[in-house]
C-alpha cells in the first residue's frame, strides 16, 4: 500500500468528518477522528469543533503519547482511547468514534450486538462487544476497551457512542455505517417481535464465505 502524504490524510479527516456529520453520526462538536502519519505521530481532529466546520489546517499533530508537535488548537479530550487502539492494534491505521443514535441506543441501554441475526454482520463486521462505562476524557475509557480490541473490528462504549478502526480511514468509517445499519435491524427485528438469530452452523459457513471474499478482494 502506498503511504498517503500529510496533506492527502488531513483532507481525508475534513472529508470522513463531513459525511459522519452528515449522517447524524457527529452532532455538535462531538467525535473524533485520528490517523497514523507514520511509526511516531498521528493527526488527529482538534476538541471542541464541529466535524462539519473542520479544515484541514485543524488537524493536530501529536506523538504516541498524546503530546502536541504541532497545530494551533489543543487535541481532542478523547485522544487516550485512540491511542489505546494503536498501542493494541498494530495493524489500525485509523480510528473513529462517533455518536450513531441506534447503536448509541444499544449502548445506552447496555446492549450489546454480539447476536448475529443477519448474514451482513459476519460479512462486514462481526460481533461487537459492549465496553464497560467509563467517564469520557479519562483513562479509564481506554482502559474499558483495552480487552475487547483483540479479535473485534468494532465496540459499543456504554452510555457513550462507538468506536472503530481499521487500515484505512476509509474503512473505519465503513465500519461505522455498516454498525449503525446492523444496530437498526437488531432495532427493527426486536420491534416486530422475531429476531431469530443465525444457528451456528450457518454462522461457520458465512465466516468461510468471507474468507473466499477477502481473498478476491486482494
Amino acid at each position: 500500500m502506498v503511504r498517503q502524504t500529510e496533506i492527502e490524510l488531513r483532507r481525508e479527516l475534513v472529508r470522513f468528518g463531513k459525511w459522519l456529520y452528515r449522517l447524524g453520526h457527529m452532532p455538535g462538536t462531538s467525535g473524533n477522528l485520528s490517523v497514523r502519519l507514520d511509526e511516531h505521530r498521528l493527526l488527529v481532529t482538534p476538541t471542541g469543533s464541529s466535524k462539519y466546520l473542520l479544515k484541514p489546517d485543524d488537524m493536530v499533530m501529536v506523538d504516541l503519547e498524546g503530546r502536541r508537535l504541532s497545530g494551533s488548537k489543543n487535541v481532542t479530550s478523547e485522544v487516550g482511547m485512540h491511542l489505546a487502539i494503536y498501542r493494541n492494534r498494530l495493524d489500525a491505521q485509523a480510528v473513529i468514534h462517533s455518536h450513531p443514535p441506534v447503536a448509541t441506543a444499544f449502548a445506552c441501554a447496555g446492549l450489546a450486538l454480539e447476536e448475529m441475526v443477519c448474514q451482513e454482520g459476519i460479512m462486514a463486521l462481526g460481533p461487537v462487544p459492549l465496553a464497560g462505562y467509563a467517564t469520557t476524557g479519562t483513562p479509564e475509557v481506554a482502559a474499558s476497551l483495552e480487552p475487547l480490541l483483540p479479535g473485534h473490528q468494532a465496540i459499543l462504549m456504554a452510555n457513550h457512542g462507538a468506536v472503530t478502526y481499521g487500515p484505512t480511514l476509509l474503512d473505519a468509517f465503513l465500519k461505522m455505517e455498516t454498525l449503525e445499519h446492523l444496530a437498526h435491524v437488531h432495532l427493527l427485528a426486536r420491534q416486530l417481535g422475531a429476531d431469530q438469530a443465525l444457528k451456528q452452523e450457518q454462522v461457520e459457513q458465512l465466516f468461510r464465505a468471507k474468507e473466499r471474499y477477502l481473498l478476491n478482494a486482494r
